[in-house]
């Protein structure tokens, strides 16, 4: 355990990194969140954009729709995200209009990532609400759930067009003259 985080931030990234789990147990890409107020659990959610046929359905979108019903309230300025993978613009602007207090996430995003890796809309002054955002938070296990999904997933599909292309080059049965096939 890193000795410089506080036990709640791993802890909470961990409840996280199961959910997480679920996702890629159903096939979507292994990210989880949780919402945490005042140092109790109030919403989970995890990634399902793909079988909720929704672009919206991240993990951190699910976790704060949860959340709010939860609270009934859709500002949620006492409570803290914990997310397995930077959250992208979309769920930036999200957690911003949530009022999330403090953001939490494991593995960097360098192709999305909205909190500093793509572009960093918390430090972004023009806005009105700014989220106290902490990176790095058990990276390597975040990292890895999301390399061994992407490695299998690369794996399947070789095999896949390996599999194809053997069928590709099989040639048909021959017929014998005077065969009935």
């Amino acid at each position: 355990m890193n000795r410089d985080l506080p036990a709640t931030d791993e802890t909470y990234m961990g409840l996280a990194l199961q959910q997480a789990r679920a996702a890629m147990a159903q096939g979507e890409v292994p990210v989880g969140a949780v919402v945490v107020c005042d140092g109790q659990v109030v919403a989970v959610g995890h990634n399902c954009p793909v079988g909720g046929h929704d672009p919206s359905a991240h993990a951190e979108m699910q976790a704060l729709r949860a959340a709010a019903q939860a609270l009934g309230n859709y500002r949620l300025p006492e409570c803290e995200l914990y997310v397995t993978l930077e959250p992208c613009v979309m769920c930036a602007g999200a957690i911003m209009h949530a009022r999330i207090r403090r953001v939490v996430y494991g593995a960097m995003d360098p192709k999305t990532g909205a909190c500093g890796s793509v572009v960093d809309l918390f430090a972004e002054p023009r806005l009105n609400h700014h989220a106290e955002v902490i990176g790095g938070v058990m990276r390597d296990e975040c990292v890895g759930i999301l390399q061994t999904f992407f490695s299998e997933r690369r794996a399947a599909a070789k095999a896949r067009r390996l599999s194809a292309a053997a069928e590709a080059t099989e040639e048909p049965p021959t017929q014998t003259p005077g065969s009935t096939n």
